[in-house]
């Protein structure tokens, strides 16, 4: 993301890249005044490319890391690396970058971007995700992260695509449409009910604190390096999320019992969104151990792409070490059969949990007949590396220039 779920420190003002190149790799961050402790000691196959200590300062634009992110000739975890880093400074720069970047021929690469724009909530790219949305020559993996992204912004705009969508005739399509609809009227909602409260609130009244510090927040290496520097971004239905992600379905109530929600998760007859918010229930709160298992079980035993490809998500966020999961997300891998959607997220899920046996399994599969999963492995094997190492040193954004 046995590991227990982590909350490292993750203070919003943080930006990242990283470098590429002959020599080791580096991982860039903001100087924090407590250096954290890698979180875990290298195995004796990563200890081979940990990150140095002594790297000096590298200062970055936006303009630089929009060029490392438009030039097709750089590997893919380098590119991604400035995906992560744009999607983290945030603005409309970043988000016209990110925009431009949509030409790439990589279908992972066009659904990284795609999912970074719903996680930033960008409202200026509805326009330019509905026409993914709409282009049935696009990959359905593409087309499904479109459709999430406009139900993460769920803007007015967002409804119309959204509907057309939800008939459409690729199944993972589909079901994303449908659940980005009801996230839409969800947070339509939400937002009506939080504008007649503040219009009844005593507008001197001092606000509440949030309910968790950004520090406190858990996630991945790949979620912490996207992590946005001007405020966490959040769903406005997950105040107490210990997660960075803006999740497509809210989290059941927390007067759920966790034994109701594993029943939910697990029922194949239940509807996608009330699988999806007992799982995001479960992450939330319960034991590490328990959620992976279940989770396990649904790799094997769902129909739904679209399910298996979040199951996998999750299970790279709470990055829980147990065999079982570990063993599910291996075959998920290594089924040829399977959405390469699917394989995909396994992929990043194995990276993340970077368990002993991680790299040799992503090598294996980094040169896949599919692009997709070749190149998921690619970046799975850049995020395992982050996450055994731990390493940072700084990172400085520049401002851009003043007009001459």
């Amino acid at each position: 993301r046995a590991r227990v779920r982590h909350c490292s420190a993750r203070p919003r003002e943080f930006a990242f890249a990283r470098s590429f190149g002959p020599a080791p790799s580096r991982l860039y961050r903001v100087a924090d005044p407590s250096p954290r402790q890698p979180r875990r000691a290298p195995t004796p196959a990563a200890s081979r490319t940990a990150f140095s200590r002594a790297t000096p300062t590298r200062k970055m634009s936006v303009e630089s890391l929009r060029a490392e992110l438009m030039d097709q000739s750089l590997d893919m975890p380098r590119r991604f690396r400035a995906l992560f880093a744009l999607r983290s400074v945030g603005g409309d720069a970043s988000v016209s970058a990110l925009l431009d970047s949509l030409r790439d021929p990589s279908a992972l690469f066009k659904h990284e971007v795609a999912f970074a724009l719903g996680q930033m909530q960008a409202t200026g790219a509805v326009e330019t995700l509905k026409a993914m949305l709409r282009d049935e020559s696009e990959h359905s993996m593409v087309r499904h992260e479109a459709a999430e992204a406009l139900g993460a912004i769920a803007s007015d705009e967002c409804l119309e695509a959204l509907e057309t969508a939800s008939e459409d005739s690729s199944q993972v399509v589909r079901e994303t449409a449908v659940l980005a609809l009801q996230r839409f009227r969800y947070a339509q909602a939400k937002r009506r009910d939080a504008q007649a409260k503040n219009a009844r609130a005593d507008a001197k009244a001092p606000s509440s604190p949030p309910s968790a510090r950004p520090d406190e927040r858990a996630g991945s290496a790949k979620e912490q390096l996207s992590a946005s520097t001007n405020g966490h971004q959040q769903s406005l239905d997950e105040p107490d999320s210990p997660y960075i992600s803006v999740d497509p379905v809210p989290a059941a109530p927390s007067d759920v019992p966790t034994h109701a929600l594993r029943a939910t998760l697990l029922d194949e007859s239940a509807s996608l969104w009330d699988r999806y918010g007992a799982m995001f229930a479960l992450r939330n709160r319960g034991d590490p151990c328990d959620v992976a298992k279940a989770l396990g079980s649904v790799l094997i035993h769902s129909d739904s792409a679209l399910l298996k490809h979040e199951v996998c998500y999750v299970l790279g966020q709470i990055q829980e070490k147990g065999d079982g999961a570990r063993a599910a997300l291996r075959a998920t891998l290594e089924n040829q059969n399977e959405h390469p959607m699917v394989r995909h997220e396994a992929a990043e899920a194995i990276g993340s949990i970077a368990a002993d046996d991680t790299e040799a399994l992503l090598l294996k599969f980094r040169h896949d007949q599919d692009r997709i999963v070749a190149e998921s492995c690619e970046v799975a094997l850049d995020i395992m590396q982050s996450e055994i190492s731990g390493e940072f040193v700084p990172l400085v954004v520049e401002p851009p220039r003043a007009a001459a």
